[in-house]
């Protein structure tokens, strides 16, 4: 899982914008110049399934989503920073 993480060019990213109150994809896909919204929601998808983020869908028109890191994702965001 570690290795899948950090070798994915947009993970570590994604962790930062969420970190600094970027929950929206749309939002991060404004904030970061080169990251598609295909390539986010595979990295956001994958992070998903590894348990780091989680996704909450509100039920409103239009529909809305955001992502948070788990508290799982907070201590694996700490294990990677100490990798760093």
């Amino acid at each position: 899982m570690v290795e899948a993480i950090y070798g994915c060019k947009w993970s570590l990213t994604v962790y930062r914008l969420l970190a600094d109150g970027i929950h929206r994809p749309g939002e991060m896909v404004r904030r970061v110049e080169g990251l598609s919204p295909k390539v986010l929601n595979e990295c956001l998808r994958k992070n998903c399934r590894f348990g780091i983020i989680e996704r909450i869908a509100y039920h409103e028109v239009p529909p809305r989503v955001e992502y948070a890191i788990t508290p799982f994702g907070a201590k694996f965001i700490r294990i990677l920073d100490e990798l760093e």
